[in-house]
Formats: structure tokens, C-alpha cells, sequence
């Protein structure tokens, strides 16, 4: 049996790193929050190939003296806490004093600092661990660290790091979320030598909002401000119908410190639950002050989560703040911006114990509805339809942005099985049937028919598009104007123009036949978020052209708010020429139906 025995400090400090240093950003963060403890008004940070290669933090603060820059890389060093007591009332972003010897046992590491009673500075270089020398250098009052050969000493640990640009990703949001904590401290981010952002000191958090995220999302907050109870929020909300695709930017603070809290995330999106649909999330910046007691930053390692000592009175204090907030906009209650109706039953085929229709059904329902043709070539000769321009008529234009479907031939076929009945609440189609009753989604069943019709298109690389009269301007952050750099080519391919016209300033000039100008610009932003989240990525064609046909179902349906029953019926007939045609592109279906033992039994008969 091994002896057991104490382990050195160089092993216990990467041990350390393992927990701490996650990635290059997690570097950027630790020495960011070190910079800004010391009282730093000017941060530049610069890095290189994606973190792996250079990141140097350099500040203007407070600076060290010789024996505190070498106390500095001990393990649990710290000047900001010396008792436990202390975690109740932390007013700085570090405290337990493992970031330097962490970063240090894992890299190339140079210390350079000076403070202003020092005629000369103190420069300290560690490689891998090890220390190389301590000698006197000239700078100016502040510190400057460079950290170059990232998990040089545990090569393994290279091999978890994603591509260059994720990591480049995951420091600019670091930087950013860390430039609006603190928006009176000026930040330079570097990137391979390019300037990403430059943000001056600002007054006010909507100026360096505007600073970093563009004019265009300024233009889309308003200030929030309440206080209860020992709880305070403060800070910038989305105006009801101004929703993303992604949680980038929804960014909540706890007393400056920028977090991942769930319970301010949920509240949030619970605010804005009659005022955005369903799948889209407010557009926040807040910042939430309370007792530093109530609420723990020490239950993460990179400190990244926090717990509250009451998460429901939380809840329900950010809940209460952000209603009111939009109540005064007089733009509550759905007016701007209605969620799409919730399917009926609690399964996916299922209402109170309805089994699902068997696949034989689906079959004979098909052979039904194909009119005598093959539910293959049903469905070619509606594509071509569906793909032709609408044909000229100046006395019954379609509404805008409702898909053109050609009826075809009577549907006679089809009325023996399923009749038409009516239409409820402009989302649903009612149909009898020799087994009962179905209740159809007509809005899950256009998806379907539009996802799978642009999946062709996009296959066959037939995308038409329209040039605009006056192009859409976007205005996009850093992190979001690299992806649409690096993505233009792809989206050109897709019937999106889209020409850089500045400093991450961009002009929309053509989009596809299907999309109406209006929602360019929203939809580009969703097709970023979906490239940064990993959903979208070039390097696989057939999964990115399938989310990308998935994002543009939601833009390319809307629907008439009646119809009659040769409408519905032709869109029964197209739905079940489809691949799929049982459930919409997100996984809902697209129709439930009750038998008569169902009925039977609900109406105790």
C-alpha cells in the first residue's frame, strides 16, 4: 500500500490550476479582477492566438513593492481577506488569493510592477513553476503581466483548448463583462495585434453599453431602478418585443460581480413571459445590490455562480421590479408581442391518454390525400409551386410574409376522411374524421412544410434572393462581427448579402425571396448567436443548413388570422407529402387527435 505524503508546492499549485485555469479566458478574468482591485482606471489586455500563445494584463494601478510582487505567487496570499468573517462583507473581486501561483505552475509567467513610492520597478519570471529571476526593472506605477506557453508544463491540458477563435470569443465576453461592471475604468482589447474595442472611461453604464454593443441595442434599453426591502436593481432592460435568440445578452451583476445566476436568469425571463415568445430572451444589463452577507461567492471555483441566502425573495423582488418597470412602459400584457399558443395534452401525442396514430394510419392517411400520385412526387410538384413567385395580381395580394401555397387540384380526396370543421383562436384547424376529431396546429404544420422546403433549396443551392432598395443596417459587437466575418461567405451562399460598411458596422443589401426586410436584421442576430453557441458551424454544410432552415421557419410564417377550408385542407395535403410530417422543426406536433373511446370516456358516455 502507498505511503501517504505531502505534496510539493509546484504539484499542489497545477493541481490547483486545474480548477482555477479552465481556459485562456479564466486567466484573463483572474488578473482582470486583480487589476481592478487594485484600483486601476486604465486595463489594456492583449492576446494572441486565441490565449494560447501571449496574454498580457496591464494596468495603471496601485503596482507592488519587491516583497509583496514575491508574496503575491505563495498560495492563499492574499491582502483582501484575513479571516473568514471577512467573506460576509467583500467589496473586491478576488479574495482567496490562488490566481497568480496557479497561472504561474502552468505557463511561461512575467511579473513587471512598480508602486509610486518606489523609485524602480520589481520584474519576476516563473517558467512552468520554477523560478527563472527576481530583479529591478523600469516602469511605471502599476503592473504588467504577460502569460505566454499556457499549459506548457501539462501538455494534456492543450488538448481540451477548442479552436482559436472560441477561446478569442470566451476572452472578449471576459473583457466585456468586466468593462460594463466597471464602466468609469477605460479598456483596450487587443486581438493579433487588432484593436477590438477601446472604451474610454464613461459616466454612465448606457454609454459603455453603446461603447461596446453598438447603437442599435442602446436604442433598445431603458433604465430600471427599484429598491425594497434591503435588495436593490439597477441598470438597463430590453423594451417588450426586443428579444434575442441566445442568453448573451442577458448579463446579470451581484454587487458588481458579473455572474451565471439562475435565479436571476429565470426571473428575468419570467418578466418577460406576455411581453416576448416563447424561445427568445430579453435583452438586460443589471445589476443587483444587496447585504454582501445574504448572498455566498465562494461556492465555485472560478467564482463564477453565487447563492443567495433567500433565492425566493430574490426571485420574486427582481420579478416584481422588471413588470413594474414595463407596466410604466404602457407595453405590458402582451400588446407588443404575443407567445405563440401552447399545444394541448401534456405529451407529445398524447391528450389525457390518446395514443399516438400508428404509423399504418399515417400511411393509409397519405395514400388518402395523394390524390393518385406518390406522396415523392405530391411533394416535388408542391415544392415547385410553393418555390414560384406568386403569380401577377394587382386585386388579391397575399398578406405580407404568408407563404404563397398554390391549392392544386380540388382536394376531393381528402374530404371522406378528414372534414373540415372550423378554426379556433386563429391557431388551431378542427377536422372530423371516421375516428374522431382532430385538432390541427396550423402554424408547427406550415414549419414543417417551409423547414423541409428550404432544406431543398439550400441543398440544391437554388437560394433566390432580393436585392434591397435601401439596405439594413447592423451594428454588431466584436465577438459578433468576427463570426459574421469568418460566416459571410456562407450566408451568401444562403441568399444574405451582407457588406462591412465600418468598424463593426455592417449593411444587409439582399436577403432571400422568403424574407421579408423587416426581419433581416433580427434574423442575422440569430444566426450569430447560433454560431456562437456552436449550433451553426461551417465545417459541418448539412447540419448548418439545417439549423439555418430551422431559424428561418420562424421568420418566413405568418399567419392569416382566418382561413377557410380549402386553405386548411391544402395544408393538410402538404403537410403529409413532407418527410416528417407528424411533428414541427423544434420537436412540437403539428396535430393531436381524440378517438371516440377518448370522447367517450371524457364525457362519461
Amino acid at each position: 500500500m502507498a505511503k501517504i505524503r505531502i505534496l510539493t508546492d509546484r504539484v499542489a499549485n497545477q493541481i490547483a490550476a486545474g480548477e482555477v485555469i479552465e481556459r485562456p479566458a479564466a486567466v484573463v478574468k483572474e488578473l482582470v479582477e486583480n487589476a481592478l482591485d487594485a484600483g486601476a482606471t486604465r486595463i489594456e489586455v492583449e492576446f494572441r492566438h486565441g490565449g494560447r500563445s501571449l496574454m498580457r494584463i496591464e494596468d495603471n494601478g496601485h503596482g507592488m513593492g519587491k516583497d509583496d510582487a514575491l508574496l503575491s505567487l505563495e498560495r492563499h496570499a492574499t491582502s483582501k481577506i484575513s479571516a473568514a468573517a471577512d467573506l460576509d462583507r467583500l467589496g473586491t473581486f478576488g479574495f482567496r488569493g490562488e490566481a497568480l501561483p496557479s497561472i504561474a505552475s502552468v505557463s511561461r509567467f512575467l511579473l513587471q510592477t512598480r508602486e509610486a513610492a518606489a523609485e524602480e520597478g520589481t520584474e519576476i519570471l516563473i517558467d512552468g513553476g520554477k523560478f527563472r529571476h527576481v530583479r529591478a526593472c523600469g516602469r511605471p506605477v502599476g503592473t504588467r503581466i504577460e502569460v505566454t506557453q499556457l499549459f506548457n508544463s501539462v501538455p494534456a491540458r492543450r488538448k481540451f483548448l477548442k479552436t482559436d477563435q472560441t477561446e478569442a470569443a470566451h476572452i472578449v465576453q471576459c473583457v466585456r463583462l468586466y468593462a460594463l461592471a466597471c464602466p468609469r475604468t477605460a479598456f483596450t482589447l487587443i486581438e493579433d495585434g487588432r484593436v477590438v474595442f477601446k472604451s474610454p472611461e464613461c459616466a454612465t453604464l448606457a454609454e459603455r453599453v453603446i461603447e461596446i454593443f453598438g447603437r442599435q441595442i442602446g436604442g433598445e434599453l431603458v433604465p430600471i431602478e427599484s429598491e425594497e426591502a434591503g435588495l436593490r436593481l439597477t441598470g438597463l432592460i430590453g423594451r417588450p418585443g426586443a428579444g434575442r435568440g441566445t442568453r448573451h445578452e442577458m448579463i446579470t451583476f451581484v454587487n458588481t460581480r458579473p455572474v451565471d445566476s439562475r435565479t436571476l436568469n429565470y426571473a428575468l425571463i419570467e418578466s418577460y413571459h406576455q411581453s416576448l415568445p416563447k424561445g427568445r430572451y430579453p435583452l438586460a444589463f443589471v445589476f443587483l445590490e444587496l447585504d454582501p452577507a445574504a448572498v455566498d461567492v465562494n461556492v465555485h471555483p472560478a467564482k463564477r455562480e453565487v447563492r443567495f441566502r433567500s433565492e425566493p425573495a430574490v426571485r420574486s423582488f427582481v420579478i416584481r421590479a422588471v413588470l413594474q418597470r414595463l407596466r410604466e412602459l404602457g407595453e405590458f400584457a402582451g400588446q407588443s408581442a404575443a407567445p405563440p399558443p401552447t399545444p394541448v395534452g401534456s405529451g407529445p401525442w398524447t391528450v389525457g391518454g390518446a395514443a399516438p396514430p400508428a404509423a399504418g394510419a399515417i400511411s393509409n392517411f397519405k395514400s388518402q390525400i395523394s390524390d393518385g400520385r406518390t406522396a415523392p412526387a405530391l411533394h416535388r410538384a408542391d415544392l415547385a409551386a410553393l418555390t414560384a413567385p406568386p403569380p401577377p395580381s394587382a386585386f388579391n395580394p397575399r398578406p405580407s410574409g404568408v407563404p404563397s401555397i398554390s391549392p392544386g387540384p380540388p382536394p376531393t380526396g381528402i374530404a371522406p376522411a378528414w372534414r373540415y370543421v372550423g378554426q379556433a383562436h386563429g391557431a388551431y384547424a378542427l377536422f372530423e374524421t371516421p375516428a374522431g376529431i382532430v385538432l390541427l396546429d396550423r402554424r408547427a404544420a406550415h414549419e414543417r412544410v417551409w423547414f423541409e422546403r428550404l432544406q431543398e433549396q439550400f441543398r440544391a443551392g437554388s437560394v433566390s434572393s432580393q436585392r434591397l432598395l435601401l439596405p439594413v443596417p447592423v451594428e454588431l459587437d466584436p465577438v459578433a462581427t468576427s463570426l459574421l466575418v469568418d460566416g459571410r461567405k456562407f450566408l451568401l451562399a444562403h441568399g444574405f448579402e451582407v457588406a462591412e460598411f465600418g468598424r463593426n458596422f455592417f449593411r444587409i443589401e439582399s436577403v432571400p425571396s422568403w424574407m421579408e426586410p423587416g426581419d433581416a436584421e433580427p434574423f442575422l442576430r440569430d444566426v450569430l448567436g447560433a454560431m456562437r453557441e456552436g449550433r451553426l458551424q461551417e465545417r459541418n454544410p448539412d447540419l448548418a443548413r439545417d439549423e439555418l432552415a430551422r431559424l428561418a421557419v420562424a421568420k418566413a410564417i405568418r399567419l392569416p388570422a382566418a382561413t377557410g377550408a380549402e386553405e386548411n385542407l391544402d395544408l393538410v395535403r402538404q403537410l403529409f407529402a413532407t418527410r416528417a410530417p407528424l411533428t414541427s422543426p423544434a420537436g412540437r406536433p403539428t396535430y393531436i387527435e381524440l378517438g371516440h373511446a377518448e370522447l367517450d370516456r371524457r364525457f362519461q358516455r
